[in-house]
């Protein structure tokens, strides 16, 4: 089931405007602002550059196996639907049908 974009009425779009132009702490971005951004690692290139290293190592005692499954759309939406940590959720509805625990 494809979902469809639902649009904004003009009414909306208007209250959200004026709310963004309200708002002290985040304008709306003009052309000149656009014009004089930089890329993170010009500005701040320790920060990026420490964000950089931060991976995560291995893990010292794997539990999980990475696996390709298709299922169908309307199981996997559903499983979106209830939210984070959906994926854990599957594999606990999994783990009582075929373990029984």
């Amino acid at each position: 089931m494809r979902r469809r974009l639902r649009r904004n009425s003009p009414e909306q779009e208007a209250a959200i405007n004026r709310g963004i132009a309200l708002d002290p702490d985040n304008p709306e971005w003009t052309e000149e602002d656009f014009a004089l951004a930089r890329p993170a690692i010009e500005v701040v290139p320790d920060i990026v550059a420490d964000y950089l290293r931060r991976k995560r190592g291995k893990q010292k005692r794997p539990t999980k196996v990475l696996v390709s499954l298709r299922l169908e759309r309307d199981v996997v939406e559903q499983l979106r639907a209830s939210g984070r940590g959906w994926q854990s959720r599957a594999n606990d509805m999994l783990r009582k049908a075929v373990l029984g625990s």
